[in-house]
């Protein structure tokens, strides 16, 4: 599998004029890597990440899987959003199972597929629940499962976690990495949240704010096994200030 983002610009018009949103935005993602990408609010983020699913066209630039020119959403690319996209009159199993339909996939396959992932995500007894009845920590769970049940090349995570408590985020970051390695699927991830974006990544890319474009690139050296003892270590806090100060230095020059 193989992103490739080139020369991405993405302008929408308001009634004040036109707004730059992204401008000459350049990043790829190989098989089975760990991206993530951070800006400060109104850098882009989201509208970044929308244009790589197919849910918006750029003004310019080109979005490539595989050298395939992304036109519109595809199920190359599956999608999670920080809101809960479930439908709540669904069990768990339908919620999962709803992609394959819509794909034409024969009912006993979408059966065995669902039940497949509910189990890799850790749900498999909340199969015939529905969404009311789940955590927000387990419904972002059964959204991942459902992404996951089209057998995308990537994954593609818009702020999964941005509604969770403290506690429920950490522990979905310890799920995601463990469900990272277990699928070995390529993921690219936007979040706000620095320390996050180190404890998941294996490459973070760093955007500026009004246009979003990107400022740094880092690849990171950490443990391969992250568990929470690694945010104290003085490589992950170097990192985190280096981040933080480009987000600074943004901010600064913003005002």
């Amino acid at each position: 599998m193989h992103l490739e983002v080139s020369q991405l610009y993405k302008q929408f018009s308001t009634q004040q004029g036109a707004l730059v949103a992204l401008k000459d935005v350049n990043l790829h993602v190989e098989t089975g890597e760990f991206v993530c990408v951070v800006g400060a609010s109104g850098s882009g983020k989201s509208t970044l990440l929308r244009l790589v699913a197919g849910l918006d066209l750029p003004t310019a630039g080109t979005i490539t899987v595989d050298g395939q020119k992304v036109n519109g959403p595809g199920a190359d690319r599956g999608m999670v959003f920080q809101r809960y996209t479930l439908y709540p009159w669904m069990t768990v199993q339908k919620n999962v199972e709803f992609g394959l339909k819509l794909q034409g996939v024969e009912p006993r396959k979408q059966r065995e597929t669902a039940s497949y992932y509910l189990e890799v995500v850790g749900l498999t007894q909340f199969a015939q629940a529905l969404p009311k009845e789940l955590s927000g920590g387990m419904k972002q769970r059964v959204a991942i499962a459902r992404a996951l049940a089209s057998h995308p090349k990537i994954l593609l995570l818009d702020e999964p976690f941005g509604a969770l408590d403290v506690q429920t985020k950490e522990r979905m970051q310890q799920f995601l990495l463990g469900l990272w390695k277990r699928t070995g699927i390529s993921i690219l991830m936007i979040t706000h949240d620095v320390e996050e974006a180190i404890f998941l990544a294996q490459r973070i890319y760093v955007l500026t704010a009004h246009p979003g474009t990107v400022q740094r690139e880092l690849q990171l050296d950490l443990p391969g096994d992250r568990n929470y003892h690694v945010r104290r270590e003085p490589q992950f806090q170097a990192y985190r200030e280096e981040i933080m100060d480009l987000l600074r230095g943004v901010e600064t020059a913003v005002v």
